[in-house]
């Protein structure tokens, strides 16, 4: 297929995919050519008779394998915003391909041999501290892919990572359709009361898209807890919105998910004991900065219990709440998980006086895109931003933007897709379609994808504090990869431990109530007029409250991962409802009012996003994030000197050096606890 644009690199700028010229059918021969290219590259390394090299071994390794890194790029990065059914296919038929074409590569005993031949004289070559990095993360993940092992525990090790694969593409795909079939329908506007016109229009086009014309559809988030719920004023409606959350995966029906993550949680504890590890959590923080499974879980132990008795704490104050309304809390009626939103919401109000409906129009997408998200980029970093409506994305709805340096020079390109749709998955993410590299000339081109519902025609898009705060988050993963400045690609930007990767984007979040920003975006969309300082700062004053609710259903979410993944291969699971339950109560974190933020069944961050055994990441990294927003404010906030310390010290280096290394040269010292306790209202931990 000598007209396949993914066979050669894009004439576009920046390497932009031509996304208009590729095709469905373009996708498998892509991946073909490149296994066989990259299968003879790998060859070529390995009969090299030099001997073996930083330059004829490493550097090639990293030079190697492009024309499949592309393809890997250009799919994977499609099927997550916009995976068609032939996507998804193509899909499911690459990844156990590439499992057993990187099994072939990790496990090639000649290779191995080369690689650690360099290794071992590492300590006599006149090596930069980055290509000393990048020698060791290659001879660390040839050891954790199994190159030790013999030849039957090798065979074995193939087999588990071709099945796992597959089913883990398995589990997105089915939770994909759970997520679509368990949208709920409404027939009566009245049931919609408490929601905005805008919103209300909104569901309505969503069911007029499924040909359900004159009623309206209420579209799912992949969290358990529903945004929506803080405003639905009609119950029943609330509960039915709630129960389609938590039963994804679950109804036994073609897209039940729970045979599947039974078999990944065995199949990856298997794996684990075969690489001589007790579990695959231990397999899996051992390299990351926490270091061992044993300091991951202490510390969300070490959080469970202030954070659930917070949480018991605000409950009363939503039992009360709902007294108020007449229920006969503690007799007939009790608190329930679909409650939770919309009382907390008037307590809110009554105590803050602050109203996220009444929000809304101060937080336009566009608004805050552009004189919020870029505005703090480019007081913080130099950075300014052109949008570039010459290039395509891959949808209309997709915009680009180049992006510069504060010298005028060209950094990369961002790519901006912010509403939901039904091809696309659930949440927010951070990815790159060509990942920055001095090596191969290479500049970013990163996209963030966001799941806010696209209002009708000619409406503006309005965002709760939330998704305003998450376009902030997500952008400090972009800015992650577009100030990416090292020479290896597989060291650029976001590749850092698992733990470490949230650190930047977290960090970013603060400057979405920094008073030179938040003056400049939040703004009526109608008049212009900026968002009333009493409402600020009573805005300021309310983004602790239900800290409880958020830690303890976070935790929930992270201590489940970890009793997922601390099985050993002929651990006793039993169903997954029983199990999930009993790690919940094992843990302290068992509340009826408050789910974990994901059910095992509908958790596409461990089994299938990457996230296996490292969703504890989120507030490991918070440690971090806490500590040098503390710094940032020690020294004078938003500053271009602050910026640039923390661009140079951290977000330029990405992975081409030891991450918590990196951490102390920024701050001068390790991190400490005691800000992030602070912030969560945890003091009492």
């Amino acid at each position: 297929m000598t007209d396949n644009p993914l066979l050669a690199p894009s004439e576009l700028p920046y390497g932009l995919p031509p996304f208009d010229r590729i095709a469905d059918e373009h996708f498998l021969p892509a991946f073909e050519a490149g296994f066989a290219e990259h299968r003879a590259e790998i060859k070529a390394i390995a009969d090299d008779p030099e001997p073996p090299s930083f330059e004829n071994t490493i550097v090639a390794l990293e030079r190697s394998g492009q024309l499949v890194h592309r393809a890997v790029q250009t799919l994977f990065n499609l099927v997550g915003p916009d995976g068609t059914e032939p996507r998804r296919r193509a899909q499911a038929e690459v990844a156990p391909k590439l499992a057993a074409h990187s099994d072939g590569i990790y496990l090639d005993e000649r290779l191995f041999a080369r690689v650690k031949a360099v290794y071992d004289r590492r300590d006599e070559l006149d090596l930069t501290p980055e290509q000393a990095w990048l020698l060791h993360r290659t001879h660390v993940a040839f050891q954790r892919a199994g190159a030790g092992l013999p030849a039957e525990k090798q065979q074995r090790l193939r087999e588990l990572n071709e099945q796992l694969s597959t089913l883990e593409t398995t589990f997105e795909n089915h939770l994909q359709a759970e997520m679509n079939d368990l949208a709920v329908l409404v027939d009566d506007k009245a049931e919609l009361a408490g929601l905005s016109d805008a919103e209300i229009a909104a569901a309505a086009d969503a069911a007029a898209a499924r040909g359900e014309d004159g009623k309206y559809l209420l579209t799912l988030g992949l969290p358990s807890a529903q945004p929506i719920l803080a405003s639905l004023e009609n119950r029943a409606l609330r509960e039915r919105v709630h129960r389609a959350s938590v039963s994804r995966g679950g109804r036994g029906n073609d897209h039940d998910t729970r045979e599947v993550l039974t078999r990944i949680a065995r199949l990856r504890a298997e794996r684990a004991a075969l690489l001589g590890y007790p579990h695959h959590a231990a397999y899996v923080i051992e390299d990351q900065t926490a270091g061992s499974y044993e300091a991951a879980r202490g510390m969300l132990e070490r959080l469970a219990g202030p954070a659930v008795a917070n949480a018991r704490a605000e409950a009363e104050e939503l039992r009360e709440e709902m007294r108020r309304d007449g229920y006969d809390v503690g007799g007939t009626d009790e608190l329930q998980p679909w409650d939770w939103a919309f009382y907390a919401e008037r307590v809110r109000k009554r105590k803050y006086d602050v109203d996220e409906a009444a929000l809304r129009p101060y937080f336009e997408l566009d608004r805050v895109l552009v004189d919020g998200v870029f505005f703090a980029a480019g007081q913080v970093y130099g950075l300014s931003f052109t949008e570039r409506t010459d290039l395509a994305g891959y949808l209309p709805d997709v915009r680009v933007f180049e992006v510069f340096d504060a010298d005028g020079s060209p950094l990369g390109l961002f790519l901006g897709d912010f509403y939901t749709r039904e091809t696309k998955r659930g949440g927010a993410w951070m990815t790159n379609f060509v990942e920055q590299s001095r090596l191969f000339g290479q500049k970013p081109v990163v996209l963030n994808n966001l799941n806010i519902t696209k209002p009708p025609e000619g409406e503006p898009t309005l965002l709760t504090f939330d998704e305003v705060t998450t376009m902030f988050h997500e952008f400090g993963h972009a800015l992650h990869g577009l100030l990416s400045d090292v020479e290896y690609q597989s060291l650029q930007g976001p590749n850092v431990p698992r733990d470490f990767v949230e650190f930047p984007s977290q960090v970013n979040e603060m400057w979405a109530l920094w008073p030179e920003v938040l003056e400049r975006y939040a703004r009526h969309y109608r008049t212009g007029e900026p968002l009333p300082a009493e409402i600020v700062a009573k805005l300021k004053e309310s983004t602790n409250y239900g800290e409880g609710f958020r830690t303890t259903e976070y935790l929930a979410a992270a201590l489940l991962d970890l009793a997922w993944h601390s099985i050993g291969p002929d651990t006793e699971i039993g169903d997954v409802e029983t199990f999930e339950a009993e790690a919940l109560a094992k843990a302290g974190v068992a509340m009826p009012e408050v789910p974990p933020r994901y059910r095992s069944t509908y958790f596409a961050h461990i089994f299938t996003n990457g996230y296996s055994a490292g969703y504890y990441s989120y507030i490991w990294a918070e440690v971090l994030d806490a500590d040098s927003v503390e710094w940032f404010r020690e020294n004078g906030g938003m500053t271009r000197e602050n910026g640039d310390r923390f661009r140079h010290e951290l977000l330029a280096k990405g992975g081409s050096v030891d991450v918590m290394e990196a951490f102390r040269a920024f701050r001068g010292r390790d991190p400490e606890l005691q800000p992030l306790l602070e912030r969560r209202g945890l003091t009492a931990a």
